[in-house]
């Protein structure tokens, strides 16, 4: 059955109506007519917890099928600070009719984002933040300066959460929501950020645990700011391996039969030497959209014409997540010399793409002290392995690193691979997702080595 059918005879149908869950009061919300919204409220600083308090924003879709519900599915948006909420109340359909029947599901707004005390920033001062790509000592400096003045005057504007928005805090936010929705134990799917959240639960609380889904996997185990950009450039550079041989097999390609590296190349080097139109960041960083998301026809198209002559395209302002991501990961750089051999050993990684756009989290990070969750190899003991998922080929995620947090879980862990392209395999495998439902519904947990072929 289709999705949009399923929806359709969704809509027509009366739903269920789902039992309270304890501390929350809901309401009707949303675009879709069974969605409901509630507010939990958590600590600004939990090791504090009688101090200053926030509300988490939170939506829910009961389960079709109550009477044989199986319990409730939290999903972990990534980003960081994608919403969750709206991906709940507005006909989001990520999930299989399977789970949308057998769970209620429920996700939320993480702390800082969205519905749930959105940190506030000076849009000028974002508007003007400097180019993350720097050329010298200089730029190292004003980098460093600016950071510095747009964290002083965010914090002003946010209050305390400002100080308060590592995944520590996070990982108590989500144990409450547990506890708030009556469960005993987690039934958890993160997505890509979100899997950082699911690895950290499960170190924190395994007894917990009663199924975690890691769906584009982040690895926390970086020992270093080169470990961690070397990580990430190897999944550019062999994201972009594979659409430059979709492009050679795919008569469709716009750049099919023409040597698509050369015309990376020239359009990279046009840029370095000052091209107004685009920045060597602007092409690395549409070029990582493209193929994190498979849209390899789109990428073809945009290369080929302004290889012909149209004009690049400029990013806008770039997002302000820092301290959902600055006080996760510790990744100084001294000066510019250091950051300056941290692009060669990119570039020895990637000699197409030359560095990975995660380049850009490391120069948002410059001078940032309060790291409040380090990365560290995983020590998970839960009962119910963790599932993990990843495409073979995933610009974000990289394949690399889902291998590398299977390792770290040892039997706690299992890897199944999308032997395919893009980023967030559940919603591009119908063979995933029934992996994943029989682990979700009945804790099946697939064999060591599983895969599912691409397109299936």
């Amino acid at each position: 059955m289709n999705s949009l059918l399923s929806l359709l005879m969704v809509a027509a149908l009366p739903v269920p109506a789902a039992p309270p869950a304890a501390g929350l009061d809901w309401y009707t919300c949303g675009k879709a007519d069974d969605a409901q919204c509630a507010y939990l409220t958590v600590p600004v600083d939990w090791t504090h917890p009688g101090g200053e308090k926030i509300d988490i924003a939170v939506g829910r879709r009961p389960a079709l099928d109550q009477a044989h519900k199986v319990g409730t599915l939290i999903f972990g948006p990534g980003g960081p600070w994608d919403p969750g909420v709206s991906r709940v109340t507005d006909g989001y359909d990520r999930f299989s009719d399977t789970l949308l029947d057998r769970f209620d599901i429920v996700s939320f707004d993480p702390r800082g984002s969205n519905g749930s005390h959105a940190v506030s920033c000076d849009p000028e001062q974002v508007a003007a933040a400097p180019y993350p790509v720097l050329a010298d000592q200089q730029d190292f400096d004003d980098m460093l300066a600016y950071n510095r003045a747009l964290w002083a005057e965010c914090e002003r504007r946010t209050g305390d959460l400002w100080n308060h928005a590592d995944m520590t805090s996070n990982v108590r936010d989500l144990d409450a929501l547990r506890a708030a929705l009556g469960e005993r134990q987690l039934t958890f799917q993160g997505s890509s950020y979100g899997t950082l959240l699911g690895e950290a639960y499960a170190e924190r609380f395994p007894q917990r645990v009663r199924a975690i889904v890691l769906e584009s996997v982040d690895d926390h185990s970086s020992r270093s700011t080169a470990e961690f950009l070397t990580a990430q450039t190897w999944a550019s550079e062999d994201a972009f391996d594979a659409f430059v041989a979709w492009c050679a097999r795919t008569e469709s390609c716009a750049l099919h039969g023409h040597d698509v590296v050369a015309v990376w190349n020239r359009l990279y080097d046009s840029a370095v030497a000052g091209r107004p139109d685009f920045t060597p960041f602007d092409l690395v960083a549409i070029t990582y959209k493209r193929t994190k998301d498979a849209d390899y026809d789109k990428l073809a198209d945009y290369l080929a014409a302004v290889d012909g002559g149209a004009p690049g395209a400029r990013l806008g302002s770039l997002p302000v997540v820092l301290p959902a991501f600055c006080a996760d990961w510790s990744l100084p750089v001294r000066d510019y010399r250091e950051y300056a051999g941290l692009l060669r050993r990119a570039a020895r990684v990637a000699p197409h793409t030359h560095f990975p756009v995660q380049v850009f989290a490391v120069t948002s990070c410059l001078g940032w002290e309060n790291v409040v969750y380090p990365q560290h190899d995983l020590h998970v003991r839960t009962a119910t392995p963790l599932l993990l998922l990843n495409s073979r080929h995933d610009s974000a995620t990289g394949w690399n690193w889902a291998r590398n947090v299977e390792r770290q879980l040892g039997r706690h862990g299992v890897l199944v691979t999308y032997e395919g392209d893009g980023h967030g395999s559940y919603s591009l495998s119908q063979c995933i997702r029934a992996v994943t439902d029989a682990y979700l519904i009945s804790l099946t947990v697939p064999p060591r080595g599983t895969s599912c072929a691409a397109g299936t």
